[in-house]
């Protein structure tokens, strides 16, 4: 099953609204708010590649308080 950690810079402020939205996307396994370089970890776990880089790329950058994203995929 492919796998994919997500890191997330949110705009100030707005990380534990992000997380609901987070929460609510097909795909989502996993989500947690934490301190240090990035604001939220994302866990995304799907039945093909495509459908786990269609949530990483379309549905979670494309967040209004997304500011930048470093996507790692699980071998």
């Amino acid at each position: 099953m492919p796998t994919a950690i997500m890191l997330i810079n949110a705009e100030l402020g707005s990380e534990r609204d992000l997380i609901k939205e987070l929460r609510t996307i097909e795909n989502v396994k996993e989500v947690y708010e934490v301190y240090g370089v990035y604001d939220i970890v994302v866990k995304i776990e799907s039945d093909s590649m495509d459908k786990l880089k269609d949530t990483a790329s379309r549905k979670i950058r494309s967040l209004q308080n997304v500011r930048s994203t470093l996507t790692m995929i699980v071998v």
